[in-house]
């Protein structure tokens, strides 16, 4: 059975200049994290100069939409700052899109200030791993700029009784607070949080009721890249399982999902125009 596919277009932008349009392909993001420790690149584009060379790079192999993080969210990493993350952040926002007025920026934060300031300098989609509910003041930020918010999935505590149901229901209070927030519905994306507050199995588990979550209404976006399931069943370390990320992705998009957030942009773009023609075929031009 062909997956539910959820069709808008969004102009962002103060002018509208950047399009992305959901119904024709997947949309790819490719992440660009500008800290020190990030699990699989950390150190890798921290100055404005490699981050820009590698953002070049990642539009060049096909990615839709650029993410720029400035605080690792691996385990035990560090918390950042507010001053600290908007010095590697706003910068880096403010050198893309002068430099790809036509990509779509994302910021990578939890910090209602941080992605206030990234909206001034030129970004157009939050990206939340905390789903709107540790700062409060992240779905009314959205609001008042009329921009796309991921709303990931994510616990302090890995205290389910009902695995697949609870999170479900915690995602539908994420995009809950933000529609009362005043974020408009086809603004609010959902992400399942592949690997935060889940095991290894429950990730699994997950992947195979990734449908039931495409089923609640919402654009939805998937992130397994190198994640820590992934290098366990492989037996490889960050750099090396395309092929495993790619499997997810395939999985992802045979489910619904029409975004993913991966390191290596060009196999996974292949990944997903393969996807895309076998599943999508009229929406695809072969």
């Amino acid at each position: 059975m062909k997956p539910t596919i959820y069709k808008h277009q969004y102009a962002l932008g103060k002018q509208g200049e950047v399009v992305l349009t959901l119904a024709e392909r997947t949309l790819v993001m490719g992440i660009l994290n500008v800290t020190p420790d990030s699990f699989s690149d950390g150190g890798s584009y921290t100055d404005v100069g490699r981050a820009l060379e590698h953002a070049h790079r990642m539009v060049a192999e096909g990615a839709d939409i650029l993410d720029v993080g400035g605080e690792s969210t691996r385990p035990g990493s560090a918390p950042v700052g507010l001053e600290e993350e908007l010095r590697r952040v706003i910068p880096v926002i403010e050198a893309l899109r002068r430099e790809l007025p036509h990509i779509a920026i994302s910021v990578d934060t939890y910090k209602a200030e941080v992605a206030l300031q990234a909206l001034e300098a030129g970004a157009h989609i939050m990206n939340d791993i905390w789903g709107g509910k540790l700062d409060p003041d992240m779905v009314r930020v959205a609001a008042a700029y009329q921009c796309p918010i991921i709303l990931m999935h994510n616990r302090s505590e890995r205290n389910y009784e009902n695995y697949i149901e609870d999170v479900l229901q915690d995602l539908r209070e994420s995009a809950a607070l933000a529609m009362e927030a005043g974020v408009k519905r086809e603004n609010i994306w959902l992400d399942p949080g592949m690997g935060f507050a889940k095991t290894g199995e429950d990730n699994l588990q997950l992947m195979h009721h990734l449908d039931e979550m495409v089923a609640l209404g919402y654009p939805v976006l998937l992130a397994t890249s190198r994640k820590r399931f992934i290098q366990n069943i492989l037996e490889s370390p960050a750099n090396d399982v395309i092929e495993g990320t790619a499997a997810t992705v395939a999985l992802g998009i045979a489910q619904g999902c029409q975004m993913v957030r991966v390191h290596d942009v060009k196999q996974i773009v292949r990944t997903a125009r393969m996807c895309d023609a076998m599943l999508h075929k009229d929406c695809i031009k072969i």
